[in-house]
């Protein structure tokens, strides 16, 4: 029996929400330094090469029962080792998400707060955002369903309002500026935009293990983001003056931030600033509540309620809130981080080897014709540790 046509939607949809976030306050940041053209390029490379790993992963879950994750697929590839670099990794990711989070989403929150007459700075701000959005998690997946859909509705109509008031305001010449070597310093932050590979084990099950269907969701769910950041790019690059896009990269700052260079209108920038939270809270929900049942499941935890989910709660929100505090410029160098070697790896090289080795070494059937010749497959390899390279260079420099 077919999957309903209903559920492949739902699961598009799955898809497009893990993806579009808070990246969307980087992608700009990192493609205006190389100007329009070549960030849509860059932009298009890292999707399909994304695009093409999410079906290398989709295989491969397709190869285990329903309810396997990362470790235990990795655990069965790759034995002991390749599960414990791939929880590390796993870690690794999401607390860099989480820090960039934390960087970009205290000082909104603060500034929110202060419309109605409380003031709080320094690490009071971070304080009270791990407080305020840690309670959601922690009083369980129902309260964060619940906000996130707020949040999600919230943030799409920001970014309309803010595609149809700016839009006047882009000029063809910004839009002209070219910069071509600059495009591959993109790609690690293009990473972490683009990653959702965490959702297809659960999306196997909800689907029926239709593989059809699977793929269908997977093209789209992941093609919807890039037609979204492109149109961002197009607003930003083009409405922005090239100097505020230099600047605001070089503070570590969202490109909210610069917003008030576009019209010089409040309201404009105001808009911008409600946009780049609800686009932070849907993305942290999203990473918290992973990373409560990641580390639940490390600690052997079955029932997370009560003080054991408080302490998880505790134990994702902690670290990232003491990193944020000491370095508030961090945004964009944690989404850098996170994509250049969290997402490389788990997103990047994982799938890849997984294939490689279900295919080549087990014998077990693929279905992915020319995605799973060992050329390509060597070819996907070396882009993954091209852009583990760039960031090295990056925080190097």
């Amino acid at each position: 029996m077919k999957t309903n046509i209903l559920r492949v939607v739902s699961g598009t949809f799955l898809i497009a929400g893990t993806m579009i976030g808070a990246g969307m306050l980087g992608i700009p940041l990192v493609t205006g330094a190389s100007g329009f053209v070549p960030g849509i390029i860059v932009t298009s490379i890292v999707w399909f090469f994304m695009y093409c790993t999410g079906l290398l992963f989709l295989e491969v879950t397709l190869w285990m029962p329903d309810g396997s994750n990362v470790l235990s697929i990795a655990g069965r590839f790759f034995g002991k080792g390749g599960r414990f670099l791939s929880g590390g990794m796993f870690i690794f990711l999401y607390y860099c998400l989480m820090i960039a989070y934390f960087a970009a989403g205290s000082p909104l929150l603060a500034e929110a707060v202060s419309a109605l007459g409380l003031t709080v700075s320094g690490w009071q701000m971070f304080a009270l955002f791990g407080l305020v959005f840690g309670t959601v998690v922690a009083i369980g997946p129902r309260s964060i369903d619940r906000v996130n859909i707020i949040m999600s509705i919230a943030m799409i109509a920001a970014w309309f309002t803010l595609i149809g008031s700016g839009g006047s305001k882009v000029e063809m010449p910004r839009l002209s500026y070219t910069k071509w070597p600059a495009m591959v310093m993109a790609m690690p932050v293009l990473f972490s935009a683009f990653g959702f590979h965490n959702v297809i084990p659960s999306l196997c099950t909800y689907l029926k293990r239709d593989k059809r269907a699977l793929r269908t969701a997977v093209f789209w769910g992941s093609f919807l983001p890039l037609i979204v950041y492109i149109v961002w790019q197009w607003l930003i690059i083009g409405a922005i003056p090239q100097e505020e896009i230099a600047k605001t990269l070089a503070e570590g700052t969202p490109i909210t931030a610069a917003f008030s260079s576009v019209t010089g209108e409040e309201g404009f920038s105001r808009i911008g600033r409600f946009f780049a939270f609800f686009a932070i809270v849907t993305s942290i929900l999203g990473v918290a509540f992973s990373m409560v049942d990641f580390l639940g499941d490390g600690f052997n935890i079955e029932r997370r309620k009560g003080w054991r989910r408080i302490v998880l709660t505790l134990l994702t929100f902690i670290p990232p809130f003491i990193l944020a505090t000491l370095n508030p410029g961090i945004f964009t160098t944690a989404l850098g981080i996170a994509g250049g070697f969290g997402e490389a790896f788990l997103n990047g090289l994982l799938p890849i080897g997984l294939l490689w080795v279900g295919k080549y070494t087990w014998k077990l059937k693929a279905d992915l014709a020319w995605l799973e010749n060992k050329g390509v497959l060597s070819f996907l390899i070396v882009y993954s540790l091209f852009v583990v390279g760039l960031e090295i260079f990056h925080l190097i420099q």
